[in-house]
Order: C-alpha cells, then sequence, then structure tokens
C-alpha cells in the first residue's frame, strides 16, 4: 500500500513515497523534488560472503535518458556503461553511508538508484542520497542514520538552498553538505576562489537545512520499517594481542618510523610473518593479522594524540618537502612534474580544436565539455603487481575533483577558443595523489602557455580523535595516515580562496570547530606549496607551445553561415581539404580557424572571408564566366555569387557574339555598376576600360597586349558575309 511523506525545502515539495513500486526489495522508495524523481532500492544478500574483511556494499546509479526525453546517441541507441556523472553520483552516495552501516557486516548489500524523471533544474545526486538512507532505514539491515543531503549556492552574497541548475551558473559555490541528526558525514564542493569563513557558513546552513528531511525519514522509518537484524561484533581476541604485545613492544614503533614508504611496509611485513610464525600453532593467521592491524592502529594513533609526534618526525601542520619541474617533455604542449614527499605526479596538457570538445550523452543540461582532467593510477605507483584495465571508480573520482579545482581559474571560451585536455599520471604515491595533481596540473596549464588567472594548489587533512574529546587535524596526510586516521579532506584552492573540496570520514560524524581548523591549516599549507610553485613558473609562458594548434577567430554574419558550409557540408569540407585545419561554426557567427600552420590558416581566412564577402557596386573584381547567353555573359565574381555582363558591356566597342569575346571558364576584370531590388547583379567590362583609359590618357581598346588585367581579344580573319552576298 502507497505511503507518502512529504514536507518543504528551499521552497519545493520533497516527497518520500513507498509501497508502490519494486516491493520484493528490501527496502524501495520513489524521492520527488520538482520534477526530479529517483527511485532507489535496497537488497540484501541472505548469507555473508566469506573470506572479506570489508564492508561488501555496492551502489549503482542507473542514467536513463528517456528521463530528461533524450534518445541516447552512438550505434546501438541504449545506454552503455555509466557515465562519468553517473560514476559521481554513486561515490557522493556512497561516502556518506558507508560509515554508518555496521563494520562487521559481511552479507551483501546492493543499491540500485534509477533516475526516472529528471527536470534538468533539480539536480537528481542528492535525492540518491536521500533515497539512499531511506531505503536502508525501512530495510533489516542495521543502519545509524538517516541522513540528508543538499546542494548550497552562494548568490550575491547569499547562502541559496538547493538552486536550480541554472542558478548555479551564476553561483560562486555549489557545495554539497551530507549530515546526520547529530553532526555533518560528508562534504563536497566546487567554488570559485571562495573564503574559508563562507564555506563553514555554507556548511552549517546545510547542516540545518538537512533536519526536516532527516525527521521526515525518522517518520517513514517508524511508518514502514522492517524489524532490523542484529548487528555484527567484530572483536580482536584479546588474547592474540596479550600474545604478540610483547613481541612488537619498541620494534613496531621503529617500523613505523622508517623514512621511506617501502622500508616501512617491508618492516611491518617481517614482524607479521615473524607472528604468524611464532604464534601460528596457537592461533589462526586472521586472528593475528587482525590484532596485529589493531596494534598498528593504535601505536599511530597514540604517538599523534599523546606525544603530538607523526612518524617521520613531522610536525602536525608540517607539508613534506616539495619539488617542482616544468617542461620535461618535448613534444607535448605541456608538461609538468609535482613531488612532495613521495607522491609525485606527472600532468601533461594538450590542446585542440573545438571540434575535439567532449559529447556529453547524459541528463544534465550541458551537452558538451571543452576542458576535461584524466587521472590514471598504475599499479607501479604504489610498487603492486595488479591488472591494469578499464578506468576505475577511484580515478574517475580524483580526475572529476581535480578538474573541479581548476575550473575557476579557467580562461573563458570566448577568450581562448581551444579545447584542454590534462592527464595526470601517478608515478608514485603515498598520500593525497588527486591534491598532487591538482598542483602538477596548474604547472602544467601554466607550461602550456594558457593563460589561467592564478595558481591552484591542494593540500589533504587528516584527523584523528580520542575517546576523551581531544583530537588532532594533521597536513598533508600520508597514506597509513589514512588508512588509521578518522578523516580524509582534501582541500584545493588559489591564494584568494578555495576552489574545491571533498570531505570522507571514518566517524558518524564532525563537527564545525573540527571543520573549521582543518580549513584554516589547509589555508597555511596552500599559501606555502604556492610560494614554492611560483619559484619554477610564476605565471602563464606568453604564448601556447609551437607545436599546438593556433586557433584564429572571425565574426561573420550569421546569415552567411550557410555559404561557408554550402550544400551537404561540401564547401566548408573543401576548404579543409584545401587548407589542412580545422573550421568550427557557432550559431553567433564567430568561426575558428584552427592549424599549427599559420600560413595554412591565413589561406583558409582569406577563403571565409571570400565566401561571406558583400559585392560593392563600383568595385572590381576579376572572376569566372560561368555562362554564356545571347544577350551576354554570367560571371561569378565571388563565391557563390555571379552577375550578368550585357553585351553591350562587354567590350567599348559593338560586339555582335558573346562568343567573340569570351568562353566559358575564361578570368575576366569586370565593375559592378548596379545591384537591383531584386539583388541582381550588374557587371560591365566596358567601365573597366574606360577607367583605365582615365588613368593612361588614351584610348585603350581590347588587344594583344598583356598590360591590361582583362581577356585578350583574339584577332580572327575577315569572314564571308553571307545575307550580303545574297544581295550583290
Amino acid at each position: 500500500m502507497l505511503k507518502s511523506f512529504e514536507c518543504e525545502v528551499g521552497g519545493r515539495a520533497l516527497v518520500i513515497d513507498t509501497g508502490k513500486l519494486a516491493g520484493q526489495a528490501s527496502g524501495a522508495v520513489t524521492v520527488r523534488y520538482g520534477d526530479t524523481v529517483v527511485l532507489v532500492t535496497a537488497c540484501i544478500s541472505p548469507e555473508p560472503r566469506e573470506g572479506i574483511d570489508f564492508l561488501p556494499l555496492t551502489i549503482d546509479y542507473e542514467e536513463r535518458l528517456y528521463a530528461a526525453g533524450k534518445i541516447p546517441g552512438g550505434f546501438i541507441r541504449r545506454e552503455g556503461r555509466p557515465t562519468q556523472e553517473a560514476t559521481l553520483a554513486s561515490r557522493l552516495t556512497d561516502r556518506p553511508l558507508r560509515p554508518l552501516l555496521p563494520k562487521g557486516w559481511r552479507n551483501d548489500i546492493q543499491l540500485v538508484i534509477t533516475v526516472l524523471s529528471a527536470d534538468q533544474e533539480n539536480d537528481p545526486d542528492i535525492l540518491a542520497v536521500i533515497g539512499g538512507s531511506a531505503a536502508l532505514s525501512i530495510s533489516e539491515v542495521p543502519f545509524d542514520g538517516p541522513v540528508s543531503a543538499v546542494h548550497i549556492g552562494y548568490i550575491n552574497d547569499e547562502l541559496i538552498l538547493n538552486p536550480t541548475l541554472t542558478q548555479l551558473d551564476s553561483s560562486l559555490l555549489d557545495l554539497v553538505v551530507v549530515s546526520t541528526k547529530q553532526a555533518v558525514v560528508m562534504v563536497e564542493a566546487t567554488a570559485r576562489e571562495v573564503l574559508e569563513d563562507v564555506i563553514i557558513r555554507a556548511i552549517e546552513f546545510g547542516h540545518e537545512a538537512n533536519q526536516d528531511i532527516i525527521r521526515l525519514q525518522e517518520q517513514l522509518g517508524q511508518a514502514c520499517g522492517k524489524p532490523k537484524v542484529e548487528a555484527p561484533v567484530s572483536e580482536v581476541n584479546p588474547e592474540v594481542i596479550s600474545a604478540i604485545s610483547p613481541m612488537v613492544n619498541g620494534r613496531l614503533a621503529e617500523a613505523l618510523n622508517q623514512p621511506e614508504k617501502l622500508q616501512r611496509e617491508q618492516a611491518l611485513d617481517n614482524l607479521k610473518k615473524e607472528l604468524v610464525e611464532s604464534l601460528g600453532e596457537t592461533f589462526s593467521e586472521e586472528e593475528i593479522l587482525s590484532a596485529f592491524e589493531t596494534r598498528v592502529k593504535a601505536e599511530v594513533r597514540s604517538s599523534i594524540l599523546d606525544k603530538g609526534q607523526r612518524f617521520g618526525d613531522r610536525g602536525l601542520a608540517e607539508v613534506r618537502p616539495i619539488s617542482c619541474e616544468v617542461g620535461l617533455l618535448p613534444r607535448v604542449h605541456g608538461s609538468a612534474l609535482f613531488t612532495r614527499g613521495q607522491t609525485q605526479v606527472l600532468t601533461i596538457t594538450t590542446l585542440g580544436s573545438i571540434k575535439k570538445e567532449q559529447q556529453l550523452d547524459g541528463l544534465g543540461i550541458e551537452e558538451t565539455k571543452r576542458f576535461m582532467h584524466h587521472y590514471n593510477f598504475p599499479p607501479f605507483s604504489s610498487g603492486e603487481v595488479k591488472r591494469i584495465g578499464t578506468t576505475s571508480r577511484r580515478e574517475i573520482g580524483h580526475g572529476a575533483l581535480a578538474e573541479k579545482a581548476l575550473l575557476a581559474v579557467l580562461p573563458r571560451d570566448e577568450d581562448f577558443p581551444y579545447t584542454i585536455r590534462l592527464v595526470s599520471e601517478v608515478l608514485s604515491s603515498s598520500g593525497s595523489t588527486s591534491m598532487a595533481s591538482v598542483c602538477a596540473s596548474s604547472l602544467s596549464l601554466m607550461d602550456a602557455g594558457i593563460p589561467i588567472k592564478r595558481a591552484v594548489a591542494g593540500i589533504a587533512m587528516g584527523l584523528v580523535t580520542g575517546d576523551d574529546g581531544t583530537y588532532a587535524v594533521l597536513t598533508d596526510i600520508e597514506g597509513i595516515e589514512d588508512a588509521y586516521g578518522d578523516m580524509d579532506f582534501k582541500v584545493a584552492g588559489t591564494a584568494e580562496g578555495v576552489t574545491a573540496l571533498q570531505l570522507d570520514i571514518k566517524l558518524k560524524g564532525i563537527n564545525l570547530e573540527i571543520l573549521g581548523k582543518a580549513l584554516e591549516q589547509a589555508r597555511e599549507a596552500r599559501l606555502f606549496i604556492l610560494g614554492v610553485m611560483q619559484q619554477t613558473i610564476s605565471s602563464s609562458r606568453p604564448e601556447v607551445s609551437c607545436y599546438a594548434p593556433r586557433v584564429y577567430k572571425m565574426m561573420i554574419d550569421p546569415d552567411k553561415i550557410g555559404s561557408i558550409i554550402g550544400t551537404g557540408g561540401k564547401t566548408i569540407r573543401s576548404i579543409i581539404d584545401e587548407t589542412k585545419t580545422t573550421i568550427d561554426i557557432e550559431n553567433d557567427g564567430t568561426v575558428l580557424i584552427g592549424s599549427p600552420d599559420e600560413a595554412a590558416a591565413q589561406k583558409a581566412i582569406s577563403i571565409i572571408e571570400s565566401l561571406t564577402k558583400d559585392v560593392e557596386v563600383g568595385a572590381i573584381y576579376t572572376g569566372k564566366v560561368t555562362r554564356l547567353m545571347t544577350f551576354g555573359a554570367f560571371v561569378e565574381v565571388l563565391p557563390g555569387k555571379e552577375g550578368l555582363v550585357h553585351i553591350s558591356e562587354l567590350a567599348d566597342y559593338r560586339v555582335d557574339k558573346v562568343e567573340d569575346i569570351v568562353k566559358v571558364g575564361d578570368e575576366v576584370t569586370v565593375k559592378v555598376i548596379d545591384i537591383d531590388n531584386m539583388g541582381k547583379i550588374k557587371l560591365s567590362r566596358r567601365a573597366v576600360f574606360e577607367k583605365l583609359s582615365e588613368v593612361s590618357g588614351a584610348k585603350v581598346r581590347d588587344s594583344l597586349s598583356t598590360d591590361y588585367p582583362f581577356k585578350k581579344r583574339t584577332v580572327r580573319p575577315p569572314q564571308p558575309r553571307p545575307h550580303r552576298d545574297k544581295w550583290r
């Protein structure tokens, strides 16, 4: 039976329905906001998965293009692999829900989010989070929720709740805040150099707005929720802890203090092997390794909280050593290498014409994309042997985060009409490769001569909390601090403000005091990194690489676009084939010609100018004869534009036959003497002779002379005239 629950959010109704669709799922809801509707189902496997030590949660975000009244592109005309936006929406839903599920849960949980209707005003991504939370709340899974999500915009110095996709075009901030009843659990943002205090106010505003939606889900759970199964308890055998402690005391800290990541991992592996060999007859290997992980985590956290000391003798707010280099690769358009500690990223910039922009086949309002950042994380970057396959969700997510961080400083499309692609290759990983990609990308853009506003840098912040309420915020976390800490807070921006955020936590929530301290500490680190980067390259190079295509911009009358394209694209294809350039035409009459060869580009410009040029009365043109009639000859004075030279205007003497003077294909010089109301062009060859006569001061007639820019007359011998001979 259908049950419906409704509240008002940002002046619009948010409605959660259950009991009508997908009745065989463990939990199923539809969430509607405006005319955007998503169906979210939760299903749980009956038996736990054996041999795993993680929560088997899978979230599939299914975009159906019918939701926006679209038919998919491509040959098969149906949805295929998830788009980047679908993958990012899956990750956005996963990150706040996972910490609120039991850590020892081993039954598979699958959430399937299907977008049934998209009004292209209200983003379905936050509805996916709300729907995922609601579906889990009414299922039998012990879920420590509910959670809610909202978008926060910042327009005209005012915070806006759930701005529409159209409003976000003019917003300085697009912030997603996900929270429980008690605290914030996830934050993600794209910003245009927004100050940290505005970010904190926006997070607080979003957390307060989430409370109405959380109360709505509580009503849903009370009315429709299934009895919860008992949450499994994952505890380490205290006897194993007692057995391994004497063997690792002192030696564990020594292993963790190794200066290099690989040395540290090798020392820890040696300890593990020794423990298994010594205690393997008494305890299982799984118990020993679990107890060892518990001891390592406790050692890392106690060193930070009790001693204020990080392994490697680094301060809590200290950034690892940084080095930067640009222009490494000789034939690419831009390149930069950024190294921070043992994290190293190489980013390459490639410029292309507008035709190279990415075509988007999704539910959003944007259909093309001119700026792309792609992130690759090969197994050798972490010293591992793994299969290299398709791009992972993690690679897509990290690449998108760095892309968001750079959007605020890119030149406008009309000022820099190029398609820009960045590829970040992670060469070595030891913490926050996504933020290293931001730094390397910023350097690479400047090396390529792309006029960005300012350099962008990124830093990852960590957190360790104690049972007594104490906490420590860490700057520039390494992999081990990420693994055993409570937070991964990535912050990117310029010297003027924040451009991107992404907060993931392992706690049930985090308060604004900690977030404020983390943001301030991140700002100080960001300014330090920007100072190091500036020593390598302080601004964009004055010109793009000599190997990059030059793009030339010209404006034409929009009514003349058809003249350039031609029937079935024949004209524009011929120009491209002849000049070896790329030509992009926009509806407002903007024409972009791209070529690494300036001479070829200028030739294309000249052809386009001739195609779009208007014929002017009084102007002299040299054109080709296209047709002959008894009363005159038609001459094409400009591409696609021909006029008539009447037989009386072919020469400065009487002409009996047109063929006596010209033939099809001849080049002749003519003057435009009139254009009538119908647009018919009247030409004169006689007027050219008269003009030359005035210049030379003498009468000029057709002759065999090569001094004149008109058709030479063939001198014929006298011919018999039958009509005269008849009367003799």
